[in-house]
């Protein structure tokens, strides 16, 4: 957890956002496509999503 709290910041994304927006989607989320859902792609998706 400690990592990907790191990763979060590192990437310019706020870890408690980043948690919720992946909670949201994660459980209908196609496996093949899981990498979509790292820190570094979210990045954009949380921006647009909270008008950052």
């Amino acid at each position: 957890m400690y990592g990907l709290i790191g990763t979060c910041k590192l990437n310019g994304v706020s870890p408690r956002a980043y948690l919720e927006y992946v909670l949201t989607y994660i459980a209908d989320y196609p496996i093949n496509r899981i990498d979509d859902l790292l820190p570094w792609h979210v990045a954009g998706k949380l921006a647009r999503h909270t008008g950052q």
